[in-house]
């Protein structure tokens, strides 16, 4: 499919995110969330079924969707507000757009520093919180969609939602959602196993907020139509990571790291169409240069989704890796990871030292018998070894590791040169073993001082 005439001009960017959201929407089969506006944005455009982000806390991957370079290689390796920043005048999407004539603003959180570095024609960051009222955020959407009728725009709406709290009192906010679900009405997260009442209070409220976030895209998408603009606008919709519960935020596992991924851009690319290749985040700052025709900065790791969005058979990538380094300081415990179609490897980096974020968020740890298989998943959370190996399709919640399974220890190779060599190819530091003392012995420091 080619591009249409009607669409020559530069087009309109629309890039959406949900802070803390993993794949719980009905597009993605989970039978608990209830996303009609998500779900017909993927049909309206592509679903990618094994997207990712870089790193599964707020910065460190809201870094890499604006840079299009992996934490470790921007620098953005914690959070922007525990003094974790990329260095001065590093190109990021703003810049970009805005060197390219485009009208840019943003609404709710940007969280990566420095904050000079991204110019707004409007700015709306702050309280991040303020987003949870979502007929605000689209009254402001519109304001920015029928602000000028020439100038091409890039706007960033950044919804809290389902970031913690997650009390009841967020269960409903401004009247939305308009039904909210109970624990009754819910199962807990299958990658999560634990289903106490308090854990199913917050996976219920969870929903509520991702039900509200969606009833609140489904404004902007809205207001989007009514502005004359939508069908000049290509639109992305993310979550910046997974779900903040155990065993997924601040992790490498699945639920932490995979996200929804939804691209739509009417007249241009397919829709309806689910696309199983392996992308990242750090593929949408290309994405969005080729369809504005500005050209890549050098270096960016990622690669433009265009002509998968168009169905188009290309070259791709057959593995795809994943990072921690650090949340807020006292979280930092560096892993690195890499997936095939089947196989995920982590690697832990300080696997002598306990994980220091073994939990998020209400204790169930109590409920796993010894000798259960639960009980084991919790234990390698809270003590992994070196290695983690998980077969994702016989066990998509990587409960058993393979690491040192005799049968295993060809797929385990295989997994650790590959990762090695994505190491090497974006100049990870950590690497070499002196960097990673010198940077562990920092946040040693660091934690001592607090």
């Amino acid at each position: 499919m080619t591009k249409s005439d009607s669409h020559s001009a530069r087009p309109n960017i629309l890039l959406v995110t949900t802070d803390d959201q993993g794949i719980e929407a009905g597009c993605y089969g989970d039978p608990y969330a209830i996303t009609p506006n998500i779900d017909t944005l993927a049909a309206d455009g592509v679903l990618f079924e094994n997207a990712y982000v870089t790193q599964a806390s707020c910065s460190p991957s809201r870094s890499s969707i604006l840079t299009g370079l992996y934490p470790h290689q921007n620098g953005q390796l914690g959070l922007a507000h525990h003094g974790y920043r990329m260095p001065d005048d590093l190109p990021n999407l703003f810049s970009m757009l805005k060197d390219a004539q485009y009208r840019t603003g943003i609404i709710g959180k940007l969280h990566v520093a420095p904050e000079k570095d991204f110019p707004f024609d409007m700015d709306h960051r702050s309280p991040t919180m303020r987003t949870r009222d979502v007929r605000w955020v689209a009254e402001e959407a519109a304001n920015f969609f029928n602000a000028d009728d020439d100038t091409p725009f890039f706007l960033m709406v950044n919804y809290f939602d389902p970031h913690r709290p997650l009390t009841e009192e967020d269960n409903q906010i401004e009247g939305i959602p308009e039904t909210i679900q109970h624990p009754e009405d819910i199962r807990t997260f299958p990658w999560l196993g634990v289903d106490t009442p308090d854990v199913l209070a917050e996976v219920a409220t969870y929903y509520n907020c991702v039900q509200r976030l969606d009833t609140g895209l489904g404004m902007v998408l809205a207001a989007l139509e009514k502005s004359g603009k939508q069908n000049d606008t290509l639109v992305i919709f993310i979550g910046d990571h997974g779900a903040p519960f155990t065993r997924a935020k601040t992790t490498c596992y699945e639920a932490g790291v995979k996200i929804p991924f939804i691209v739509r851009w009417p007249g241009n690319i397919q829709t309806g169409l689910r696309q199983s290749a392996l992308v990242s985040t750090v593929d949408i700052l290309p994405t969005f240069l080729e369809a504005a025709d500005i050209p890549l900065p050098a270096p960016v790791t990622g690669e433009s989704l265009l002509a998968l969005c168009r169905g188009e058979k290309v070259p791709w990538r057959e593995m795809l890796a994943t990072e921690y380094t650090s949340h807020a300081f006292e979280h930092y415990y560096p892993r690195r990871a890499i997936r095939d179609r089947r196989f995920k490897l982590i690697h832990n980096l300080l696997y002598e030292r306990p994980n220091p974020v073994p939990s998020i968020g209400p204790a169930g740890l109590e409920r796993t018998m010894p000798g259960s298989a639960w009980r084991q998943t919790y234990e390698t959370n809270v003590h992994p070894p070196e290695y983690e190996l998980y077969d994702l399709e016989a066990d998509p919640y990587e409960m058993i590791n393979l690491a040192s399974h005799p049968d295993y220890a060809v797929h385990k190779n295989t997994m650790t040169v590959a990762l090695r060599t994505w190491q090497e190819l974006t100049n990870d530091p950590l690497l070499d073993r002196e960097e990673l003392a010198a940077l562990t012995a920092l946040h040693d420091q660091l934690r001592e001082q607090q």
